[in-house]
């Protein structure tokens, strides 16, 4: 099994570093790293002619100048649009590029699993990208055809997922930090969990959230989380 170590509580760059930066953009990206951010959490759909981009929502009306959904345009349509301060929706290889950080991928679509996995496998990234997802049967579908590769199960609600993690071979659980206490913490440690939470935005949250000992947090504001650390 490949596992992709960062430090304990270290910071996990929500969709780049999106308090500080256009979301899920290459500028945000960088700024994560001089941020502090220990690895990137980004999120993936698939375009009309089977391309990777990152973007979080089902269109892109809310994070761009256009309009429409990805699944009906092409990679080509998607690059004309502002996606902020003058940025793009980068590919997915684009958003390997310009980091060398672990990278959390979450996929938005299950269509986007098999691409995905396929890339995986040509470009040897087992050791530097961690699927997540709160769809379980996206996950299932990359374990299929990449059977040691690391995913993780996305939860929200106060249900600790337990089963739910087990079903998809899940080396890693995201439950929602409102909902995460000591106890949720030590019972995914004792079956071999690792642990991630999202989305922590606040210093009183973050001190509470270091204290129970995960492995990453997702935030808007990796520098906040650093110099918390710090």
């Amino acid at each position: 099994m490949v596992t992709i170590c960062i430090l304990s509580g270290a910071a996990v760059g929500h969709r780049g570093a999106e308090s500080l930066e256009p979301e899920n953009t290459l500028r945000s990206f960088r700024r994560d790293a001089t941020e502090g951010a220990a690895a990137i959490e980004f999120d993936l759909r698939i375009t009309r002619d089977g391309r990777l981009v990152v973007l979080h929502d089902a269109d892109a009306d809310r994070t761009t100048g256009g309009s429409g959904l990805v699944a009906g345009m092409t990679l080509d349509e998607i690059k004309h649009l502002d996606a902020g301060l003058g940025g793009r929706i980068p590919a997915f290889e684009e958003g390997l590029e310009v980091t060398e950080l672990p990278i959390y991928a979450e996929l938005k679509a299950v269509e986007a699993a098999e691409p995905l996995a396929a890339l995986i496998r040509e470009r040897r990234l087992a050791g530097r990208v961690t699927l997540i997802s709160f769809a379980p049967e996206a996950l299932c579908r990359v374990k299929l055809s990449l059977p040691d590769l690391p995913v993780g199960l996305i939860l929200s609600g106060c249900s600790p997922g337990l089963a739910e993690a087990r079903s998809v071979g899940a080396s890693l659980v995201s439950p929602q930090a409102t909902y995460l206490d000591a106890a949720m913490v030590e019972g995914y440690r004792r079956v071999g969990l690792r642990v991630t939470t999202w989305t922590v935005n606040e210093s009183e949250e973050m001190r509470r959230v270091l204290g129970l000992g995960v492995d990453g947090i997702v935030t808007d504001r990796p520098d906040l989380l650093s110099t918390l650390m710090a």
